[in-house]
């Protein structure tokens, strides 16, 4: 009887524990940001931004960059899947590409470089992580015991002050 509780309790640990690793990696959420920016001197090329891109992720328009912009679009899983319409310089006719980028794992805010992704280049070129600047709030500053003040702490200033005679 004890051998058949143990074999129960270990394939029951098992299957929660194949559970929880297949919803880490499914249910991880990303935040994508997608810019259309020329990449400066990348092993001595540059690679210009596109005229106009237009992004899709599962048939919804999600963003539509001119040169030097940004946008954002969400994702769940490993994979992200994008059509893009690409103009690259004005009067051009769009051509269409459907896009799969491979997502790591351990990031979840990821800047993408589309021309530098579209040039075919490295993942060290055209992948970077978002890291959101934290802005710090000037604190109130209290002039400390013995300053001197702009404001009178004893409240005996400027009372005598017009009164006259009461």
């Amino acid at each position: 009887m004890k051998g058949k509780a143990l074999v129960i309790r270990l394939v029951v640990l098992a299957v929660v524990l194949a559970v929880a690793a297949a919803m880490m990696v499914i249910g991880r959420g990303h935040s994508i940001y997608l810019d259309n920016k020329t990449l400066e001197g990348y092993e001595g090329q540059d690679y210009k931004a596109y005229e106009r891109i237009v992004i899709t992720v599962d048939g919804e328009e999600v963003a539509k960059l001119g040169k030097r912009e940004r946008g954002m679009a969400t994702c769940m899983g490993q994979t992200f899947k994008m059509s893009l319409e690409i103009t690259e310089q004005k009067g051009d006719e769009p051509r269409i590409e459907e896009v799969t980028v491979a997502l790591p794992y351990n990031v979840d805010g990821i800047i993408i470089n589309l021309p530098a992704y579209l040039a075919g280049l490295p993942e060290e070129a055209w992948f970077s992580e978002f890291v959101p600047m934290v802005q710090e709030e000037p604190a109130d500053e209290e002039p400390l015991p013995g300053e001197v003040s702009d404001f009178p702490m004893d409240g005996t200033e400027g009372m005598d002050e017009g009164l006259g005679d009461i």
